[in-house]
């Protein structure tokens, strides 16, 4: 699915441990706010988002000028060296948290972040490609439940949202379902050119997309959505 950027204040003047054990809890927050959030759905519009069908995700997160929370379906190497990790689960939905500084992932050191978060930066130094969230959490905050509780719950409504229209595409896109599944697989990856370029293959009359900057994914579900149900 698309990133889910957001902004939540870190915790100032910690240790280490409490700074990891902040996040620790912030994260747990953030997937139960999910978990709580879709428990409504039916069971299988529920199974399908991307979380739940994971069952087991990494969360990395990295410290860079701001601290960057991305939640990936991809596993990681076991941690070498200084890098630290915590496992935990809710329900049935478990995760591994990993930690992240320029001291661990050299390439994070480089990366400049004086106009802002550089989300797309941070992913490539992690060689992070598959994202089901992304936050930004800007210097001088902290991290909270209230926030997580937000962070969660409106990335539960975007990945319903989303699953919802890649099945509305699909029943109007009849003999082009592998190029719907395609293009939610690039949803997944967050692959917005992608996207674009699928949306053109399921209907090539389509307009209004731009590939570069690319259209907001969002969008592109939504037009060509729209393009699909209008009269031929």
């Amino acid at each position: 699915m698309r990133d889910v950027s957001a902004t939540v204040p870190l915790v100032e003047g910690t240790t280490p441990e409490g700074m990891r054990q902040a996040m620790a809890d912030y994260v747990r927050a953030l997937h139960q706010a999910y978990l709580d959030a879709v428990a409504t759905l039916p069971p299988a519009e529920r199974a399908r988002l991307p979380l739940v069908a994971a069952g087991d995700v990494t969360v990395a997160a990295a410290g860079v000028r701001s601290l960057h929370v991305i939640g990936t379906l991809e596993a990681l190497p076991a941690p070498q060296g200084p890098e630290v990790e915590i496992r935990d689960c809710v329900d049935d939905l478990a995760w591994t948290l990993r930690f992240f500084d320029p001291v661990v992932a050299p390439a994070l050191g480089i990366i400049d972040e004086s106009a802002g978060p550089n989300y797309d930066e941070v992913r490539r130094a992690l060689g992070i490609r598959t994202v089901a969230y992304h936050l930004a959490v800007p210097p001088g905050g902290s991290l909270t439940s209230h926030h997580a509780l937000h962070a969660g719950t409106g990335l539960a409504h975007s990945h319903a949202a989303a699953a919802r229209d890649f099945d509305a595409l699909r029943a109007h896109a009849p003999g082009r379902e592998g190029l719907v599944d395609e293009m939610q697989g690039a949803s997944i990856a967050g692959l917005a050119r992608s996207q674009v370029l699928l949306a053109h293959a399921i209907a090539p009359g389509l307009d209004g997309l731009s590939l570069e900057p690319p259209a907001d994914p969002a969008d592109v579900r939504r037009i060509l959505l729209s393009y699909l149900r209008s009269p031929s």
